[in-house]
């Protein structure tokens, strides 16, 4: 099945991968699979390794000055609630925006009904694309965090992170990146843009494995953990340790799923991001020029022109897009997503809360035969289902 798919949901989880990640994968579980920093013997000590060249490599990639101020974690999710979690308090207000994913708009939410912090939305305009006014324009005296997307996972518009950094270090008042679709296609650097905290997954644009991500933190930042437990290190104090990373990696790591990742971000800066960025764009409008021909497509978002990352969504009229996809994969062998992709509130942004949208995402690896095809397969789909109609 795997290899005769026409894989369109990159914005999910990346496939293919690299060849080397999985060499790498299988290497550390041969030759480094122990538990890392709990131990003195050789495969322990390798494993250490392989944590800290993960780190290096990151680093390397979003220009970080020390490595060690990267925790590892399982993915994006549990980087943005280690950073809700670990800073906000009682009483503090944070603005992020209506473009949010649930993984930031759920926690909030939690610690709102919990211990009563303060929600702003900031709102972006009918087609997804936010001005970096509507932040400032919100900012209160408890304003302590700012929480925003880097690029919408429906619509693949990009938020002027850099902007944003100026304005909150200007205002006193941290910044918090999700970049769940820009870490590996958009250039981040966390110094420049004024990034704080930078949340990132492993199993998308880094080109890892599923179960790996990260969350960077500014040195001056201090979080009360997320996870208390095992480190291997401080183990006779009853208290976590103070030392990073230590203090926000309790229990045995994916370690093996880290050599993957490290690899990936390896390829990741082989290639550049500017060249992927490049490359996925070019399919990215190419899909757009071809729905846009379609009578009875509506793309949903900004215009073709618009700089984005490598998602379209789009509905077919009178046709639900789960049947969409549906119909996709089984007749057609092509892999894309539907429904309201964990983004309810950017589907009220944009008008669609009682449809949803059908999402393609292409990859670094698509090729443009991927792309001729979705479009001839949806050419079809509405042909058919027009007929169907009118019978």
């Amino acid at each position: 099945m795997s290899e005769s798919i026409i894989y369109l949901d990159n914005a999910a989880t990346s496939w293919p991968k690299p060849p080397s990640v999985q060499e790498a994968m299988e290497t550390c579980m041969r030759e480094a699979a122990a538990n890392p920093g709990r131990g003195s013997h050789r495969m322990a000590v390798q494993a250490s390794r392989v944590l800290f060249e993960g780190r290096k490599q990151l680093a390397k990639l979003f220009r970080i000055a020390n490595p060690n101020d990267i925790a590892f974690t399982l993915n994006t999710t549990h980087s943005l609630n280690t950073a809700l979690q670990g800073w906000l308090k009682p009483g503090d207000h944070v603005i992020t925006t209506a473009l949010e994913h649930n993984s930031i708009r759920r926690p909030l939410e939690a610690l709102r009904r919990k211990i009563g912090i303060q929600i702003t939305y900031a709102e972006s305009n009918s087609l997804g694309v936010l001005d970096a006014g509507a932040i400032e324009r919100e900012i209160r005296p408890n304003t302590t965090l700012i929480a925003v997307t880097h690029s919408s996972n429906l619509l693949g518009t990009i938020t002027p992170v850099g902007e944003i950094g100026q304005i909150a270090r200007r205002r006193g008042v941290k910044l918090l990146v999700d970049a769940a679709q820009s870490a590996g296609v958009l250039d981040i650097d966390v110094e420049a843009m004024g990034i704080d905290m930078l949340a990132f997954p492993g199993h998308k644009g880094l080109m890892g494995p599923q179960g790996t991500g990260g969350l960077y933190l500014h040195p001056d930042l201090e979080l009360e953990p997320l996870m208390h437990g095992g480190t291997g290190s401080a183990s006779e104090s009853p208290e976590q340790p103070s030392t990073r990373p230590d203090r926000y990696e309790a229990g045995t790591p994916n370690t093996v799923g880290i050599a993957g990742l490290t690899e990936g971000v390896k390829f990741v800066l082989d290639q550049t991001p500017a060249q992927i960025h490049r490359r996925e764009l070019e399919l990215t409008r190419k899909l757009m020029e071809g729905l846009s021909e379609i009578n009875g497509v509506t793309l949903l978002g900004p215009g073709i022109h618009t700089e984005r990352t490598a998602i379209v969504s789009y509905l077919l009229d009178n046709v639900d897009p789960a049947a969409v996809a549906f119909q996709l994969d089984r007749q057609y062998g092509i892999a894309v997503r539907a429904g309201f992709h964990c983004t309810p509130l950017g589907h009220q942004t944009i008008g669609t809360t009682d449809t949803g949208a059908v999402r393609a995402s292409p990859g670094y690896f698509t090729t443009e035969s991927d792309i001729v095809s979705l479009i001839d397969a949806t050419r079809e789909l509405v042909l058919a289902h027009g007929k169907s109609h009118r019978l």
